[in-house]
């Protein structure tokens, strides 16, 4: 997620509203809500289980103002037994759900959807859970989920809003292949994450199934549904290229995702082979205040490239940050949430060398800027690698400017310390080591260190977890500005 400041915060926070209303069940006693214990959302995720894919069937009608029917089939694991089975949802009526076939009751705490189902769970057990419910776009107070466009939906779910789309194991640590299914008026164009599998048309309405081919996290997924037009381009390797766009501004965009290709093989260049099946942009007419790195299909509001004062370098390397989080942050997930610096970090990192090799906009310079702000933003927001949590009833608030240019500043000092040739070796065999898997600080710290063929531990314990930020190595005259009283 790349955050920009040109948008008030509050519009930027279109939500979906906390609570999830609950038609007839067998409601079990004192349920609880339950989490993967998340130092910055404790709350989020669940034990117990191990999700491997989900299924999800959304009807949409043509307005946006109305919920969706939908019906989410998550095939899991169990990993422990199990009397109750938690859910993240909220923000949507809960009309039944089967468990491996047999109705069971539920009820709902907080933001958890609490299942019993009508025999316990053994250990190592398959799971199918199928639960009947809506999906409500309407905004509420707090957070994202559906972002009503101008003419449709789309999604942003970061960092602790899929669960107001959908149930769901709402954690990056779970990651899981997904299969969408959209049903929408004919007039509409309906794109999700993955690869087309089926369009079927009939009557009034259009059937459209996309389907991963790799795992992804909740916080990742996108279905954007609208008056659009899917663009087609090859992109290296002959990949497909395709990008979903207000079909009005096709003309008008379309030398901007020409660029695309491009700037793959410019990431491939630096870390490797792109991760995934496809990629694109997915433009939408709205105003979030941010641009968000949904798994193979990057959301973009139409503003960024369309109000003159943003100039084409700085329009270019935010295209570059959402791509580079293909890699760093979808590919390669965080473990935890307060690993988010791994995202953030790297997607800047790039954004700022796309920048100096593409726009004459040097990196040092704007990494001795970040260095002279960086203990001010470790005195407001934590750490890099401990960051605060989220301001109460802003949960994206944990974007803040530490965990971009301050983390770039950690790996701009790091490829000082190691030197290019052992840092670029890092990336490449970060994102080689971990694809399609989750990893932590602590793994990239061991990382670095096998390269570096020393212990990089206590470097890394003042860039990441110091209140202070360490002396830069090869910049001694470096200095940082005292925070603000």
């Amino acid at each position: 997620m790349l955050l920009r400041s040109r948008t008030p915060r509050t519009a930027a926070l279109v939500a979906a509203g906390v609570s999830v209303a609950v038609l007839a069940a067998a409601a079990p006693q004192a349920a609880t809500p339950l989490g993967v214990g998340d130092r910055l959302f404790p709350y989020l995720g669940n034990p117990g289980y191990d999700v491997q894919s989900y299924d999800i069937a959304f009807t949409y009608k043509g307005d946006n103002s109305k919920p969706l029917d939908a019906v989410t089939k998550i095939d899991a694991v169990a990993t422990s037994a199990l009397d109750r089975i938690n859910l993240d949802f909220s923000h949507g009526t809960v009309r039944s759900v089967k468990v491996n076939g047999l109705r069971a009751g539920f009820t709902t705490k907080d933001e958890d959807l609490i299942v019993t189902p009508s025999r316990s769970v053994v250990r190592g057990e398959p799971l199918r859970i199928t639960v009947e419910h809506t999906s409500d776009p309407v905004a509420g107070k707090e957070e994202i989920g559906w972002v009503r466009t101008k003419d449709g939906l789309a999604m942003a779910n970061q960092a602790d809003a899929a669960h107001r789309v959908f149930p769901s194991n709402d954690h990056p640590s779970d990651k899981a292949y997904f299969t969408f299914r959209i049903r929408a008026p004919k007039e509409l164009t309906a794109v999700a994450n993955g690869r087309p599998v089926l369009t079927t048309r009939a009557g009034d309405h259009t059937d459209w199934v996309y389907r991963t081919a790799h795992p992804m996290a909740t916080e990742l997924a996108q279905v954007s549904i609208g008056r659009s037009t899917v663009l087609h381009r090859q992109g290296p390797h002959g990949m497909d290229v395709r990008d979903v766009v207000p079909t009005k501004d096709v003309k008008k965009l379309t030398p901007w995702l020409d660029r695309t290709p491009g700037q793959i093989r410019w990431m491939e260049s630096k870390v490797g082979r792109y991760p995934f099946e496809n990629y694109g942009l997915v433009i939408a007419d709205a105003t979030t205040g941010f641009e968000l790195e949904t798994q193979t299909l990057s959301l973009f509001e139409r503003d960024l490239f369309t109000r003159p004062e943003y100039p084409k370098w700085y329009v270019a390397s935010v295209m570059v940050h959402e791509l580079a989080h293909q890699w760093f942050g979808d590919s390669v997930s965080p473990r935890t949430w307060s690993d988010l610096w791994l995202n953030e970090g790297h997607a800047t990192w790039y954004e700022a060398l796309y920048a100096q090799e593409h726009a004459d906009m040097p990196m040092e310079k704007r990494m001795r800027a970040a260095y002279a702000r960086s203990d001010a933003w470790r005195a407001s927001g934590g750490a890099p690698a401990a960051p605060e949590g989220p301001v109460p009833g802003e949960k994206i608030s944990i974007f803040r400017p530490v965990v971009y240019d301050g983390s770039a500043l950690v790996l701009y000092a790091l490829r000082q310390e190691i030197g290019k040739e052992a840092f670029e070796s890092v990336e490449r065999q970060w994102v080689s080591t971990h694809r399609d898997g989750t990893a932590t600080t602590a793994d990239f710290v061991a990382l670095s260190s096998r390269v570096a063929g020393r212990d990089l531990t206590g470097f890394f314990d003042g860039w990441l977890y110091g209140k202070k930020t360490p002396p830069m190595p090869g910049h001694p005259d470096w200095k940082t500005e005292a925070p603000a009283k």
